[in-house]
């Protein structure tokens, strides 16, 4: 396809391979492992996985014993798989985010062959690395939800569109492949993608062809299946829970908040992206720009301009707004950043690479004397800040991440002095410095990160004051997050809404707002929440014998 680049296509060394190949697997699997589920995403996440290694329910998702069918269930089908596989090994909840780590690896496979169909060769290393060292993806991609799949149907469907002119066939075979895994992870979000990027697209001469006709013919086709069997086998099931899945929390819920949202927050992805998009954001503008005078000849833009307004608008207009969301519109800004490498000044990219080697040897610096502070017990500012955040941690020395990290460490200083100034080696270099960074996190930082995102010790405490004897627990105002991990550390099944049987009620507040039922009935027996977090406080009453 690549009309507009790009002369200096030349494949990389197989040294410099090996070393990218390894980068990309350190980002991809360091954090899969050794932590449990954290709040708020993960923890439902697991919740849902949780139910299906409980019950053997594959078809409709449950949480704590309610139905959960705001999303379909191929993410939670695909960790429930991996949980199994690798219950001899790990506890569940590791084994079940390894299907994040497998979902990312395809991801970065598609976006990798979609940046060598659009821009030759030697870009698809290119598009990969500057997706990597994206500043929104890297804790993201390393959680247990459902927006990671979604990404590797968005990565499969751009790559099928930039495959069509070539191989039709098989570019609509991938391109309904990615639609139906969207499809089976988020709902309706791809679909709608697909059919304004495809209608949107036809606005341009080059798309006007047999080949691409032939390309969104083969990937309905290919799509129908995924759009139509579980919907089918739901509906049989249920048609309430059919039509709540269908209207009620997604046709219906879009179409309430179009007459009747607060739509105050439309414009929320424009102010997140310059950070979260860094550094591929100014990259694809500065290729843009670059490319300007030859738009309307180049096909590869006009897709990925085109793919990231679509998503932009879609959205920006959706009832659900906030930074899970904006993951897909990494994948055409990388896309775009690629070309970047190309046309951007020596200079720039210059700048670039210092600003990041700079920025990552600070915060690096950070991360040591933090974690430093802790172990010592330091009387330092930021010492304190960190313990009264988290009250009650206490910190533990761990060996092999210790090494770990000092190894990694020396190893990124060793490539930062030994890798030269060039405009490629920028994005290499960001790329290394965020990946440095998350294994500091997660070889120093993951006891306390635990202690912060996890509801393990809140659970514990919970589960030690219940009766011997009792009815069942209800719950007010617990959330989805709490449930799943009520059921997952102790076991007891908390329904969202309140039930007249049950001798037990707990309520969850957010540490201001008291409980307002009737107290003289009522009697509380524990009263908690985790560690440092005002936010939520969480009480256990027990109904007073008559």
């Amino acid at each position: 396809m690549y009309s507009y680049v790009y002369q200096k296509d030349q494949l990389i060394t197989p040294t410099k391979a090996l070393f990218l190949g390894m980068l990309c697997t350190v980002w991809l699997l360091t954090g899969l492992i050794g932590h449990d589920p954290w709040k708020p995403d993960e923890a439902y996440s697991f919740g849902l996985v949780y139910h299906i290694l409980q019950s053997g329910d594959w078809l409709v998702p449950t949480l704590a014993g309610d139905d959960f069918l705001e999303k379909p269930p191929l993410f939670y089908w695909t960790a429930a798989i991996f949980a199994k596989l690798s219950a001899s090994f790990l506890p569940l909840h590791d084994g079940a985010r390894l299907a994040s780590g497998f979902y990312m690896a395809l991801t970065l496979a598609f976006t990798a062959a979609a940046g060598r169909e659009l821009f030759g060769k030697s870009a698809g290393w290119a598009s990969v690395i500057i997706l990597m060292g994206s500043l929104g993806l890297l804790v993201r991609a390393h959680l247990m939800v459902t927006d990671l799949a979604l990404l590797t149907g968005c990565a499969m469907m751009i790559y099928g569109f930039a495959l069509s002119e070539r191989r039709p066939v098989l570019a609509g075979l991938i391109l309904g492949t990615g639609l139906g895994i969207g499809f089976m992870s988020k709902g309706f979000v791809e679909p709608i993608f697909f059919l304004l990027i495809s209608a949107s697209l036809l606005f341009f001469s080059a798309w006007r062809t047999r080949t691409f006709a032939i390309t969104l013919g083969v990937a309905l086709l290919s799509a129908l299946p995924w759009l139509t069997i579980w919907p089918s086998l739901l509906y049989l099931r249920s048609p309430q829970l059919f039509a709540e899945w269908a209207w009620q929390l997604n046709i219906g819920k879009v179409v309430d908040y179009a007459r009747h949202g607060d739509h105050s927050d439309t414009f929320y992805y424009l102010t997140l992206l310059p950070w979260f998009a860094w550094p591929a954001a100014p990259l694809a503008i500065w290729a843009v720009w670059e490319a300007r005078k030859k738009l309307s000849q180049s096909s590869e833009f006009q897709l990925l301009l085109v793919t990231f307004g679509v998503m932009l608008i879609t959205l920006s207009l959706s009832p659900r707004i906030n930074d899970l969301c904006a993951l897909p519109m990494l994948l055409p800004l990388s896309l775009l950043a690629t070309a970047a490498l190309f046309t951007m000044r020596r200079g720039a990219a210059n700048a670039l690479d210092w600003f990041g080697i700079m920025t990552f040897a600070l915060l690096a610096i950070f991360l040591w004397w933090g974690w430093t502070g802790l172990l010592v017990d330091s009387p330092s500012h930021i010492t304190q800040l960190l313990k009264d955040y988290r009250p009650g941690f206490e910190p533990v020395f761990q060996q092999n991440q210790f090494f770990m990290a000092v190894f990694v460490t020396v190893l990124w200083m060793v490539l930062v002095w030994r890798v030269g100034r060039s405009i490629r080696r920028s994005v290499i270099n960001w790329a290394t410095g965020v990946t440095l960074l998350w294994v500091l996190a997660v070889t120093l930082w993951m006891p306390w990160l635990d202690n912060t995102k996890s509801y393990r010790s809140m659970v514990v405490s919970f589960k030690q004051a219940l009766p011997k004897h009792y009815i069942c627990v209800s719950g007010e105002g617990v959330g989805e997050a709490q449930r799943a991990m009520l059921q997952y550390f102790a076991e007891v099944t908390v329904r969202e809404l309140p039930r007249k049987e049950c001798d037990l009620k707990l309520i969850q507040s957010s540490g201001t707002s008291g409980y307002s039922e009737n107290q003289k009935d009522w009697k509380k027996i524990w009263e908690g929440g985790r560690s440092g977090d005002k936010g939520e406080r969480f009480s256990l009453y027990q109904r007073k014998k008559n």
